[in-house]
């Protein structure tokens, strides 16, 4: 019996500390499913080399020096009508930078302290189009989701912290044991009171609230 075809993620490492990198490949190359196709120090070196590697997701740092900053190289990516996902994996924790890493079209935020496990399931989770933040940042946004002025319900509040988790309609509806009809009437209702039309804008949305620019 052969046996069954494993697709390899193809991922691109963008960080100005070599170290880094190096570590990450290190770590990433012990999933058999995972290969790391390429790597860059700035953002401007990754908008040259990324696109002929053709991976199926970059991470990449927020602060590269006196290069461009991880936010603007992904506005370039997408601008330049590069699709692939982008993974932020950085140090910097802040309500403002998490937004405008969203705002630019990160798929995911994974701070540097993260565990092995919670990185391959970032790297998994980002591949497969879920919104993916690490815990920390994900906490935080629950905490303001509860606040009076969002003017959410409770059940919307838990739902919408199961989002920024990366939970699909299909995976919120088992975890609240409510159909994917109603977690669509759900995401309808916390779009129209946040004022957005996107599941990645509600997080940044949530995020910056309370004066956060």
């Amino acid at each position: 019996m052969e046996d069954p075809v494993t697709t390899t993620i193809r991922v691109f490492l963008v960080d100005d500390h070599l170290v880094v990198r190096a570590g990450l490949r290190a770590l990433l190359d012990t999933q058999p499913d995972v290969e790391v196709v390429g790597e860059a120090s700035s953002g401007e070196e990754a908008a040259t080399a990324m696109p002929s590697a053709s991976p199926d997701l970059v991470m990449m740092d927020l602060d590269m020096g006196s290069g461009m900053h991880g936010a603007e190289a992904i506005k370039r990516l997408r601008n330049d009508g590069v699709d692939v996902p982008v993974l932020v994996f950085t140090t910097y924790d802040t309500d403002a930078d998490v937004v405008r890493a969203v705002d630019a079209g990160a798929i995911g935020y994974l701070l540097k302290d993260s565990t092995p496990d919670e990185i391959f399931g970032a790297v998994r989770g980002a591949v497969a189009g879920r919104s993916v933040l690490s815990p920390t940042v994900a906490s935080r946004l629950v905490q303001q989701m509860q606040r009076p002025q969002e003017a959410l319900t409770a059940r919307e509040s838990e739902l919408l912290s199961l989002l920024a988790e990366g939970m699909t309609n299909r995976e919120l509806g088992k975890a609240l044991f409510i159909s994917e009809a109603t977690v669509k009437t759900h995401l309808g209702h916390i779009y129209a009171k946040l004022g957005v039309d996107t599941r990645s804008a509600a997080v940044s949305v949530a995020l910056r609230r309370d004066g956060i620019r």
